[in-house]
């Protein structure tokens, strides 16, 4: 039987990486309270880590921790304090950058798998081979490489290798940019990035201050260093034959929805891959899906070359098609179900409800009720009611809105 690579996904704190597993992930990776790149998520302490084990445990899954931070002078006793009282959780694998902090997981937690940071730019079967040599379990390519470059370090080495194939680019090596802590003082490789590459520029000449000058790609202003959002779904089958051992999607600051609709899409094409590889196609559905969620337009990076530009400077913000209203808590034989708000939505509205598997089913709101059995005129962000829901829907379930086109993007 032909094995697919394992499927990554994004953990931004317990609700989502539930969701992930429930929509597809064979493993989550996930950051702790200290020494991880996105020191802005919700991220984990260590009662929520020993939850976030025991769910996955559970499930049969892997669940993965970011200590990628690079450590600054004074930070090594923290450090492996840290990794100490991370020890008795047994996480599957630790996922580094700092040979200093893979020196400190060797000798704090010498039994725990080691996976190597794409922030460490491995580019080369010779890098590959020296990280595996230091005691890395699995390597995630830089994403500056192509097809070929990946062929050509899988035919070289036994190690595993991991690649991303969806979710946000840096306009930097492997994101490791000094950007931010240029301007802002705040060290994207120390977690806290504030994304400038995002923000849109004018000139301003010295003698006239106030007086902005556009370098005008839209009437919004000029995006010069706004990269596309990645997405490799349609070169599913080149990374499985080229023999990437784990695909990795992008996004522990993103949204559940964002978890659930891009998980199940990559889960649904690689299980279809799986059942006949020589009949696969793209199914319309799954790139439909992928527009749904809030993204920058999409491009396939460096993995077809470098002939093609991956910045996108006419387009400073998102493009988002949907918006996530409600998800599913519980369903009852009646067919209604009980239903946290997220965003408001009112009777008679036509909503969609998703769920694991490419489930889909469109459905106009009826008279939502309160828990007390009281008719509400509006469905709040955070408020429970009770729904009827289309036949077959269940809980962990999530609910949407489509935007009106001319409400497609948003900065």
């Amino acid at each position: 039987m032909r094995c697919l690579p394992e499927l990554l996904a994004p953990a931004g704190n317990l609700e989502k990486l539930e969701t992930a597993l429930l929509y597809g992930a064979d493993a989550v990776y996930l950051g702790g309270e200290q020494f991880g790149l996105r020191a802005q998520a919700d991220n984990f302490d260590l009662e929520q880590l020993s939850r976030a084990r025991e769910l996955t445990l559970r499930k049969n899954r892997r669940m993965y921790l970011t200590l990628n931070a690079y450590l600054l002078p004074g930070e090594t006793e923290a450090c492996a304090a840290y990794i100490d009282a991370l020890r008795s959780l047994d996480i599957d694998a630790y996922i580094v950058a700092d040979p200093g902090v893979l020196a400190l997981v060797k000798a704090g937690d010498p039994e725990r798998e080691i996976h190597l940071s794409t922030q460490a730019n491995t580019t080369n079967a010779e890098a590959v081979r020296f990280w595996v040599g230091a005691g890395v379990k699995r390597v995630n390519l830089a994403r500056e490489l192509s097809l070929e470059e990946i062929r050509a370090i899988r035919a070289a080495t036994d190690a595993a290798l991991e690649v991303f194939v969806h979710g946000a680019m840096c306009v930097a090596w492997s994101g490791r940019c000094l950007l931010s802590a240029a301007l802002t003082g705040r060290d994207a490789n120390r977690g806290l990035c504030t994304q400038p590459c995002r923000w849109s520029y004018a000139l301003v000449e010295k003698t006239r201050p106030g007086r902005y000058m556009p370098i005008e790609e839209n009437g919004r202003g000029s995006y010069l260093l706004n990269s596309r959002d990645l997405c490799l779904l349609e070169q599913l089958p080149l990374l499985v034959n080229a023999g990437v051992d784990s695909l990795k999607i992008e996004g522990r600051m993103k949204s559940r929805y964002y978890v659930a609709a891009v998980t199940r899409v990559y889960r649904a094409a690689l299980d279809r891959y799986l059942e006949d590889p020589s009949a696969w196609q793209c199914d319309p559905v799954w790139r439909e899906e992928l527009e749904s969620v809030s993204h920058r337009p999409y491009g396939t990076g460096f993995l077809l070359g470098r002939d093609d530009a991956q910045l996108h400077a006419e387009h400073g913000g998102y493009i988002r098609h949907c918006d996530f209203v409600g998800e599913v808590v519980s369903t009852a034989a009646d067919g209604c179900g009980e239903i946290v708000g997220r965003n408001r939505f009112f009777p008679g509205e036509t909503l969609e409800l998703i769920g694991p598997g490419m489930r889909q089913n469109r459905f106009v709101v009826g008279q939502p009720m309160d828990m007390a059995g009281l008719p509400v005129a509006v469905v709040q962000p955070n408020a429970r009611v009770v729904l009827a829901l289309p036949e077959g829907a269940r809980g962990g379930d999530l609910l949407r809105r489509n935007r009106p086109a001319q409400d497609a993007s948003h900065p």
